[in-house]
């Protein structure tokens, strides 16, 4: 199966594609224009190291349609014949390569794309190939995901593909846990968290499946190091969207995002990730039906239009549907069920420094959220530089250095990450000390020249900190904040009010970001609300408390503070 050789040479599917994208016949959202823009200029680019083998690209392409076969449903045992789509991306992840030693320029393929367009048949597919036709002696395929069940999603189609495929069945002997190839020694076998073992693996194809329901990034990180003895490996990513928690989907997101960014603004990006991201460009598109392809490729298709119309209508007229629908029909990122923001009321990406605001912020408001040892201490500063501009924010976290790991594994974020990038600090021993927030304080009062008029906090904090912090910035700096429905109710409405209009910047701080989806409400009878964490107990807010802390002092003290700053 390694010299398929096609009697008459196919349109290139990328540029067949992109034809269809840029005359209008085709909508798709601005990400996958990009996306598609950029991989027709790469192969016009003459200074370019990589280029685009047709014949490898139609490698693939044939051997999937020849070989692979559907397991299920009216379409059982018929060839699986590739949707234009889907056909250009596999040209696009198979047909570029070095131009010298002709391996594989993509070795990840990110692929997001609304449930039930057929994301897992072409991730089995692709899992065959890798398998048997990529000419890799001893190749090692795994479907991989969280749990071993979840994982054999993947395996269990291309099981189901190879059993009903008279050739492949001459090349694969599946077995109860693996397939073999004795041709090649090559195995395909589910792999999940866990599984028996992670160790030794030798991994040529490793197929992520719906990493938005990963706790960590460890097991990302075990398969992607087992690629590194092989010469042009392949990572799918195949997933739709989830609920935002800062963890490895929410990783790769991002950096995807910046991936796709460098396209245009011309700064440096991984070349060897291919981005693809079927999304809606907007949160209110998904009443409109002309837009829904953009995260449905396969709608009408592979997708059944009436189920999809059925789900929107339901939705419209019962709003608790709408945060799922958006997530997994139209991959709008969302917060959980219960969470008291959306996404999109949240999510800011405007970056700032503080040094280079004009006119120069000269006065400031803190708010601090202090713990001991499970939850995260947490402190902040909020300024303008004139009474019309945004809210700006900076802040800072704690964790005592000998339960860091601890919260690394049972929260399921990355604070390691997060720590090398100067967001979290780790301070030493088992509790945390409220002079390393004074401390903060001073430095980033020096650093930027910002006078700290007040400082709320929570009523109950230590009370030698209060005098230790009056003491560094005056008798009248420090004041108590109420935890209750009574004094937050309305700055909780407030800031719900300015997070969705964009009036507070937060440098994008994946800390606070996370802390702010983990937010739900408690509510009286006089319709009063009130932070707090919710069933989750590990997910915490304390990077929001100490924002609202400070917000309730700004809203207190409004008039004051802008008479201060002018302007």
């Amino acid at each position: 199966m390694t010299n398929l050789k096609p009697l008459l040479i196919p349109a290139n599917p990328i540029a067949e594609y992109w034809q269809l994208i840029e005359s209008g016949k085709l909508t798709v959202n601005k990400k996958i224009r990009i996306v598609y823009k950029k991989l027709i200029s790469d192969m016009e680019n003459p200074n370019s190291v990589w280029t685009y083998d047709d014949r490898k690209a139609q490698h693939a392409i044939i051997f999937i349609e020849h070989f692979c076969k559907h397991s299920k449903g009216k379409m059982g045992g018929q060839p699986f014949i590739l949707e234009l789509w889907e056909k250009a991306l596999v040209a696009a992840a198979f047909g570029f390569v070095h131009k010298i030693d002709r391996t594989r320029r993509f070795q990840e393929v990110w692929l997001m794309v609304a449930r039930k367009n057929g994301k897992s048949t072409l991730a089995a597919a692709i899992g065959l190939y890798m398998m048997i036709a990529d000419q890799e002696p001893g190749a090692e395929i795994y479907a991989v995901a969280t749990k071993k069940d979840q994982a054999k999603i993947i395996w269990l189609e291309a099981k189901r593909m190879v059993m009903k495929s008279p050739a492949l069945l001459r090349k694969i002997k599946p077995l109860v846990s693996e397939m073999v190839a004795s041709f090649n020694d090559s195995t395909f076998k589910p792999l999940g968290s866990d599984s028996d073992t992670q160790d030794g693996l030798n991994v040529h194809c490793g197929l992520f499946d719906e990493v938005h329901a990963w706790k960590d990034k460890n097991l990302y990180d075990v398969v992607k190091d087992g690629t590194s003895s092989r010469e042009q490996p392949l990572i799918l990513i195949t997933t739709t969207a989830g609920t935002v928690r800062e963890g490895i989907f929410d990783l790769k997101y991002a950096e995807i995002e910046r991936i796709i960014k460098g396209y245009g603004d011309g700064i440096e990006y991984n070349d060897r990730i291919l981005p693809i991201i079927y999304e809606l460009d907007r949160r209110d598109e998904w009443t409109k039906p002309e837009c829904w392809i953009k995260a449905n490729p396969g709608l009408g298709t592979v997708k059944k239009l009436e189920q999809l119309q059925g789900k929107v209508k339901a939705a419209q007229l019962n709003p608790i549907f709408v945060k799922n629908l958006l997530c997994k029909d139209f991959n709008v990122r969302e917060t959980g069920i219960d969470s008291y923001f959306s996404y999109d009321e949240i999510l800011n990406r405007t970056k700032f420094n503080p040094l280079e605001l004009q006119p120069k912020p000269r006065y400031g408001i803190g708010g601090a959220d202090l713990s001991e040892t499970t939850d995260l201490t947490s402190a902040c500063l909020i300024f303008k530089p004139t009474k019309d501009s945004p809210l700006y924010y900076l802040g800072m976290y704690w964790i005592p250095e000998d339960v860091f790991e601890l919260r690394v594994h049972e929260d399921k974020v990355p604070y390691d990450v997060w720590r090398d990038l100067g967001l979290i600090r780790v301070i030493p021993g088992n509790k945390n000390h409220p002079k390393y927030i004074t401390e903060w304080y001073r430095e980033i009062s020096k650093k930027y020249d910002i006078f700290i008029s007040w400082v709320g906090y929570d009523a109950w904090a230590a009370s030698y900190w209060v005098d230790e912090m009056s003491a560094e910035f005056g008798p009248k700096s420090m004041l108590a904040i109420r935890q209750g429905k009574q004094t937050l109710s309305n700055p909780l409405k407030e800031i719900k009010a300015d997070l969705k209009a964009k009036r507070i910047i937060y440098n994008d701080n994946p800390v606070l970001k996370w802390c702010m989806t983990n937010v739900n409400i408690e509510t009286d009878k006089n319709g009063n609300i009130q932070p707090h964490k919710g069933v989750n107990q590990k997910a915490r807010i304390d990077g929001f408390a100490a924002l609202l802390d400070a917000y309730v002092v700004y809203l207190a003290h409004k008039d004051e503070y802008e008479t201060d700053i002018g302007g």
